[in-house]
């Protein structure tokens, strides 16, 4: 079929039938967990996926047909008690409904096929769902205990008693070949190994913590037989570059087997010296990992992968939008046209080239608008990051996520990821109380995390906020105080003591866990947020929680700016670090600060940092800014107003150079450098030994 301009309101009734299907689904499977009686709650998800799947075959989608004929695969193997409900089962199901959700929008785009990026999501989660739907791979285990594994109380019996509850035995044998004579045989040595084949759907990573306890004076091989399943995953896996990532994502190889072939090789290259660094694959052969047909595959896919490599990024764009674009390109031809039209009058000149500069200025913003995405699917990526680290914590947290429809610059969507992402995990591990801490204190058992984005006077704002325990200020002071952040006899405010959670290595925590406790990230956090021209603020209640606000630019092309002169050259001031302009004092003229309504401001020169020898004009001007909590006044020529511009990134010349952020082009033609004021601030603060707090 080429459209559906045939089925009227049917298709209408299908797209709303289908988002309650899946909004239905998703609670579902994040319910399914945790609870003794899930048969109702299958028979729903069941119910559900068969249901859209039929509906979509009536309209001869057939791509949404075959994605969620095997999702409802598992779903009936769930069913029949054939497959039982486990956490990684619902890791792979979750993404699935993402995923159909992806492809309705699409239809109710007019999109009749999938684009390339839902055909490889597709292929990639129909990978995740295979070890659910084949027969479960046989893992080959040879195992050689420590000699001394009794004397440490460790039963070699009981380690393959346990694999028996996460698969299938199917052999086992008895290794002898390092059995003594009967008289040098002694009771309290270990002399025996084992081969057995289990057969199971668990990770291999799984298969291999069973031996933690023994790893370090035992040899343990596991290897997959046959290698044809492994062969065939690794053929429909999407695009990787590098070997130990496809190896990994196959499930043929764990994240710490690469890790001890990857430091093998580091160590070989380090005694070959400048020669060709050994293959990865030949270590992991050698040290029997995997089998070479397993590392053949990987390897034919990672070259398939460079050759058919895309040289250009896309993205998707609202059809409206390019529209609108078009149409106001056309006004702007048409109008510069006319100015191009010798007029007799000369006020229709100025009308004419008045009319264009608007155009151009619509064409601009029309543009970059292009750009813009909602920020709401990065924030619902942290549904699947609080359950994960829940699970880890063993806590209850509910993710509150609003304002998702909230738009912003791709660019920034893609880099706030990581920052919001230490936010979260930090919130969860810091933040919110134990069950039993939360009974104590008459709180409910469910702790509560909301995701908030807004626009608020030309920037967005995004809030991290839990309903926790709330920064502890005498602890942190008293922290910063040992590390000898801030004198003992400094009496700072309190938002000066909360913004030391920033300082690098600064922690509070006694104990170091997987998530936290090095004091590692929060230092990251905010100079990853400031790169992107933003600023984060800590606003905390004991014992009610704690919201970390960030206010970044809607966008990193454009920026709003204040224009300064100093000397021949011309400078931006980012607008929103900028709070008044005051002339400079006569008797200051020499002096680094000067008294603003009695506050001491220290100047920052601008003529002295860019090395400009043209001698100052008798009146000087300055620009009062601030940069979290610190004011200072740039000492400048003129000032010239405000000018809204788009960013010029410098070149790689100019990577040393801390206190620019970028460059424009004026109207004249001459090249005018954007202020970081950030670094800026910082630099004088450090040169000038000016105490933060005192």
């Amino acid at each position: 079929m080429n459209d559906f301009a045939d089925f009227g309101d049917a298709l209408g009734t299908f797209l709303t039938e289908a988002r309650e299907l899946l909004q239905d689904f998703e609670e579902g499977l994040l319910g399914l967990e945790g609870y003794d009686d899930t048969a109702d709650t299958v028979n729903a998800l069941f119910r559900a996926m068969h249901t859209l799947k039929g509906s979509a075959g009536l309209f001869g989608l057939g791509h949404v047909v075959s994605f969620t004929h095997v999702v409802e695969t598992v779903l009936e193997s769930v069913r029949a008690g054939e497959l039982p409900v486990t956490a990684p089962l619902v890791s792979a199901l979750l993404p699935c409904a993402d995923h159909v959700s992806s492809m309705v929008e699409g239809i109710a785009a007019g999109r009749l096929a999938p684009t390339a990026d839902e055909q490889a999501t597709g292929e990639r989660l129909l990978l995740a769902l295979r070890p659910f739907l084949d027969a479960p791979p046989t893992w080959r285990l040879t195992l050689w205990f420590g000699p001394d594994s009794l004397r440490n109380g460790m039963d070699p019996l009981s380690f393959l008693r346990y694999l028996s509850t996460i698969g299938t035995l199917s052999r086992v044998a008895t290794r002898a070949d390092a059995l003594p004579d009967l008289e040098n045989m002694d009771p309290e040595t270990c002399y025996l190994g084992f081969e057995a084949e289990l057969a199971t759907t668990a990770p291999k990573a799984d298969i291999e913590g069973v031996f933690d306890f023994v790893r370090d004076d035992s040899q343990i091989e596991i290897v997959p037989v046959p290698v044809d399943t492994f062969v065939r995953r690794i053929e429909e896996l999407p695009d990787r570059d590098r070997l130990g990532d496809l190896l990994i994502e196959s499930g043929v190889a764990t994240d710490r087997d690469i890790s001890t072939a990857l430091q093998i090789q580091q160590q070989d290259n380090a005694r070959a010296g400048d020669g060709a660094p050994r293959p990865l694959g030949e270590i992991l052969i050698e040290r029997n990992v995997v089998q070479a047909p397993v590392v053949e595959a990987a390897l034919s896919r990672q070259r398939k992968t460079a050759e058919s490599r895309p040289q250009d990024q896309t993205i998707r764009v609202y059809a409206n939008r390019l529209d609108k674009l078009i149409d106001l390109v056309g006004e702007l031809v048409i109008a510069q046209s006319s100015v191009g039209i010798r007029r007799v009058d000369a006020g229709a000149d100025v009308d004419a080239q008045n009319e264009v500069m608007r155009l151009v200025e619509e064409v601009r913003h029309s543009a970059l608008s292009l750009r813009m995405v909602p920020i709401g699917t990065t924030l619902r990526r942290f549904e699947r990051v609080v359950r994960d680290v829940c699970v880890d914590l063993d806590k209850d947290v509910d993710l509150i996520i609003t304002g998702g429809d909230a738009e912003m610059d791709k660019a920034l969507v893609e880099r706030i990821g990581d920052p919001l992402t230490h936010l979260v995990r930090n919130a969860l591990d810091h933040g919110i109380e134990t069950r039993a801490e939360r009974e104590r204190t008459d709180k409910p058992v469910r702790g509560k995390l909301r995701l908030n984005a807004f626009h608020d006077a030309g920037s967005i704002v995004i809030e991290v906020a839990d309903d926790g325990r709330g920064l502890d200020r005498d602890r942190i002071l008293a922290k910063a105080v040992a590390n000898g952040l801030v004198p003992p006899t400094a009496g700072p405010t309190d938002q000066e003591v909360y913004d030391l959670i920033f300082e690098p290595g600064f922690s509070t925590k006694e104990t170091v866990s997987s998530l936290s406790g090095r004091g590692v990230g929060m230092d990251v956090v905010r100079r990853n947020i400031a790169e992107l021209r933003g600023t984060v603020e800590v606003d905390t209640r004991a014992g009610a929680g704690t919201t970390f606000r960030i206010r970044l630019p809607l966008t990193l092309a454009i920026i709003d700016g204040f224009l300064v002169g100093v000397g021949p050259a011309s400078y931006i001031v980012p607008l929103d670090r900028v709070t008044e302009c005051v002339e400079l004092p006569g008797n200051c003229a020499a002096r680094p600060c000067m008294s603003l309504r009695g506050e001491v401001l220290p100047f920052i020169r601008l003529r002295d940092i860019f090395g400009i020898a043209e001698p100052p004009p008798r009146r000087q001007n300055v620009v009062v800014i601030e940069q979290s909590g610190q004011r200072a006044g740039l000492v400048v020529d003129v000032l010239l107003g405000q000018f809204q511009t788009v960013i010029k990134p410098l070149g790689g010349l100019f990577s040393a150079a801390t206190c620019i952020s970028g460059s424009t082009v004026l109207g004249n033609g001459e090249v005018a450098l954007i202020l970081d004021v950030g670094p800026l601030v910082a630099d004088h603060v450090a040169r000038e030994q000016v105490p933060v707090l005192s």
